[in-house]
């Protein structure tokens, strides 16, 4: 009988027999939990319960093997910051290991609610209650307060649902955290108060005071309607203090930057489903942001159909979350971008738009268009 209380990871391993494959996953299942060499495991609890339990190892093509192994709730607690050191730590290290699968089981289920508002939230927010959603991007870095907050007025009166910060805006001398929140911030509001819309700013969050919890509370005082956050770099905890704390509720988007090395190698790392999908869901996001297909990241168009599936399984973490593909987006692939992903999706337009110079707000309203015109039943 399965112990639903437990939770699983898949690890994809390479090994030149089966009797190295079985060597390694019990590897995996110590160095994940105990940390010590299997004669040493006191036994009782911590050898019945804490180690890892290995369920299933089945070969794959080549010397490639996929092995299943349980966890107890009890080595992560309620902590995803744990969760993650559980499902990956120190075997993240080791060469020819990728994680390819996650099943939370019943325990973590009830401990890691997930996004608070979920697709269903941001639709209610940004007052689109269906199709895909444009997010510009206000950039790029160097631009002064004033620039960027003309910019973000004219993509809000162009019909945008999200006007998010540009990653790499943070609190540089060309336009301070404070002052670009404060002014982004007014400008969107005084466009949603002419046009009657209800576009959100989502204003990048660094840490640069060394507290950014305390820079999002910042953020909700002045105004912005969410934040922008890169678990990548500051880490998944900083996502989970705020997407579980009552009294911040803004919605949480979350950015690929510094992730890359995760993915990118196919023997080493996670999957791109569960780094962009499962654990952004894990830690609380409702928005996440990761590289198009046909842009210039690379990714394949199998891997960003596995974010999105991810992002919006009935069957995963909390409520369903917004995949948000960036990169490569434009009026003229606006027909393939909506058959690909569907209505549930936040199209971030970038240098496409900065091309259209003082008729960004037209270009925004054409995207707008191009994608309300479009039948995706």
């Amino acid at each position: 009988m399965v112990d639903d209380t437990r939770f699983r990871v898949r690890y994809r391993l390479l090994a030149d027999s089966p009797q190295e494959a079985d060597q390694r996953a019990l590897g995996i299942a110590l160095e994940q939990t105990v940390e010590i060499p299997g004669d040493i495991v006191p036994a009782g609890y911590i050898s019945d319960e804490i180690v890892g339990q290995i369920e299933d190892i089945r070969p794959l093509s080549g010397n490639a093997y996929e092995a299943e192994i349980s966890y107890s709730p009890d080595s992560a607690g309620d902590e995803v910051i744990q969760l993650f050191n559980v499902i990956f730590g120190n075997s993240s290290i080791q060469q020819n290991i990728r994680v390819v699968g996650f099943e939370p089981g019943k325990v973590i289920r009830e401990r890691f609610t997930g996004p608070r508002f979920g697709i269903e939230g941001i639709r209610a927010r940004s007052g689109r209650a269906k199709g895909g959603l444009i997010s510009p991007v206000i950039k790029p870095q160097g631009s002064s307060v004033k620039q960027l907050a003309e910019i973000a007025s004219k993509c809000t009166l162009g019909g945008a649902d999200i006007i998010k910060d540009d990653h790499g805006l943070a609190n540089q001398k060309m336009a301070p955290y404070s002052d670009r929140l404060k002014a982004v911030s007014a400008a969107v509001a005084d466009a949603n108060a002419k046009t009657g819309s209800s576009a959100l700013y989502f204003v990048n969050v660094t840490g640069h005071t060394g507290s950014p919890v305390d820079e999002a509370f910042q953020a909700k005082e002045a105004g912005a309607a969410g934040v922008l956050l890169m678990p990548g770099l500051m880490g998944f905890g900083v996502v989970q203090a705020l997407a579980r704390d009552p009294s911040f509720d803004l919605p949480i988007m979350t950015h690929p930057s510094f992730t890359g090395p995760y993915v990118l190698t196919p023997e080493t790392g996670v999957s791109h489903a569960l780094m962009y999908g499962v654990f952004q869901r894990l830690a609380g996001a409702d928005i996440s942001v990761f590289p198009n297909v046909g842009g210039r990241f690379g990714f394949s168009v199998e891997e960003c159909l596995s974010i999105a599936q991810a992002c919006r399984d009935p069957e995963g973490i909390g409520r369903t979350m917004m995949p948000s593909p960036g990169g490569g987006m434009s009026v003229e692939r606006a027909g393939d971008m909506v058959s690909m992903y569907g209505e549930d999706v936040v199209f971030l337009l970038g240098g496409s738009l900065l091309r259209a110079g003082d008729a960004i707000g037209d270009a925004v309203r054409a995207m707008r268009d191009a994608i309300d015109g479009l039948n995706t039943d």
